[in-house]
């Protein structure tokens, strides 16, 4: 079972990162945070303190256009907030 599903990288987590050392993933909804925790430090090679979840309900969306209503749905979604030891970091742009 894949664990992680994608970091997130948005400006608000990119703050965090860089003021909390606190990283956000996207993970699979039955995944728990002792399994985060080990996907974690096996993936990217550092030292987890904590990890915090969150699960996000999925939504109802309704948008008024020129061609009409377009209905949508808006996933849901389990996130996980890890916090890292101070001196580790992770990199998700290494790779570019």
């Amino acid at each position: 079972m894949k664990i992680i599903i994608k970091p997130i990288v948005t400006e608000k987590q990119t703050a965090h990162s860089e003021k909390l050392n606190r990283y956000g993933f996207m993970v699979a909804k039955t995944a728990n945070k002792l399994q985060i925790k080990k996907a974690v430090e096996d993936l990217y090679n550092v030292t987890v303190e904590s990890v915090n979840t969150i699960i996000t309900p999925g939504k109802n969306k309704t948008r008024f256009t020129k061609s009409g209503i377009i209905e949508g749905r808006v996933y849901a979604a389990k996130k996980a907030l890890v916090t890292l030891k101070d001196g580790d970091t992770i990199d998700f742009y290494s790779n570019i």
